[in-house]
């Protein structure tokens, strides 16, 4: 098979869909991949060890797009990169189509068939393909978060950590999930008060269990979450329902009993966010401010550490990635119903309920797209 790999596009984005030790594993099976010039620059793998790796690089997104049967990208595909996907082309990336009705009509126009990362499942309901980057989200919303709450940045001012005989910050993270528990081993290892809520009291024991009497686990009702919303002064919101849009969890009322100047970082803007006043910024221009609250809302926050992101995610898609070259697509699928639960978009039908739901739209089973 022929894979493409342009250059991402999106603000402040230098993650790349293949690393080079990728190639070198596909041109082992026998697969041909081009490359656009300049796309894995940003974290430090150039043309020539591309080269040296197997692969053509050429100077166009467009070639790119013209020639490769399988396109492997990173973030969801701009509107310029989704008019140009060709019908029966492949696309393999995150693509978040709940939140994004503009993004999911381009591609059911362009006929394409779109595989998406964050709905590739894996054993006991895990999400192989999410979880990497969930991590490092979930790691650096702690940091993001501490750097907004210094003064300098519009914060209050507060140390995470605190000092000896003065109180540390409280974070309180929405979510214990991987999002979630990362940003938990964050915040406590720089020594924050921390608390976190769930609807899974499963989850909770395993936090406690993880964490010890240090983290303060709470069963996430309205009241609970009232309460502990206005008490924070770093407020994480880590809360996923796996291709669906994000449930809107804190609303302008709770945000308004926050104390003024502290931050919130919703990290499910991806899928639209999980606090009412959310909106996508980008690394360029990451905060802004409603009812006195510094939110964070970075749309693509793995992309500020694009190099530790890059190879992690590519640890994770490599074998999806090897299995739909080698068998095609529609075999790869049909062998594997892990990775059928990625199926998003075939030939201009919507094969995955959750997005469909969300958008009103009409809704194929992807068992029944592939037998067509």
């Amino acid at each position: 098979m022929l894979l493409g790999v342009p250059k991402e596009i999106k603000t402040h984005e230098y993650r790349v869909g293949l690393t080079t030790g990728s190639v070198v594993e596909l041109a082992h099976h026998g697969h041909q991949i081009i490359v656009q010039s300049g796309a894995g620059e940003g974290i430090g793998l150039s043309d020539d060890m591309y080269r040296q790796a197997g692969a053509e690089v050429v100077a166009s997104a467009a070639e790119v797009f013209e020639r490769a049967e399988m396109i492997v990208k990173v973030k969801e595909p701009q509107p310029e990169e989704c008019r140009m996907l060709r019908e029966g082309q492949l696309l393999f990336t995150y693509l978040h189509l709940a939140p994004d009705p503009g993004q999911t009509r381009a591609l059911l126009d362009s006929g394409c068939i779109a595989i998406a990362y964050e709905t590739v499942t894996g054993p006991n309901n895990t999400l192989p393909l999410l979880s990497p980057m969930s991590e490092v989200a979930g790691r650096m919303s702690i940091q993001a978060g501490a750097h907004c709450l210094e003064k300098e940045q519009g914060g209050s001012g507060i140390l995470l950590g605190g000092v000896p005989g003065v109180e540390a910050a409280r974070v309180v993270v929405i979510g214990g999930g991987v999002v979630g528990t990362n940003a938990v081993r964050m915040a406590m290892g720089m020594e924050a008060h921390v608390t976190v809520l769930d609807r899974s009291l499963q989850r909770l024991k395993e936090l406690d269990f993880q964490f010890g009497c240090m983290l303060n686990t709470v069963y996430s009702t309205r009241e609970a979450l009232a309460r502990y919303v206005a008490s924070a002064d770093l407020l994480i919101g880590a809360v996923l329902v796996p291709g669906a849009a994000a449930p809107k969890l804190v609303d302008r009322e709770m945000l308004r009993t926050m104390k003024p100047n502290s931050v919130l970082v919703d990290v499910a803007i991806d899928q639209g966010g999980c606090f009412e006043t959310s909106r996508p910024t980008t690394h360029a221009n990451p905060t802004y401010v409603e009812e006195g609250i510094i939110h964070y809302c970075v749309a693509n926050m793995p992309g500020a550490v694009a190099r530790t992101s890059t190879f992690a995610l590519n640890n994770a898609t490599l074998p999806f990635t090897l299995s739909l070259a080698n068998k095609g697509y529609r075999q790869a699928l049909l062998d594997d119903p892990h990775l059928c639960a990625g199926l998003n978009v075939h030939r201009g039908k919507l094969t995955y309920k959750a997005v469909a739901d969300d958008l009103g739209l009409d809704y194929l089973s992807a068992k029944e797209a592939l037998e067509r």
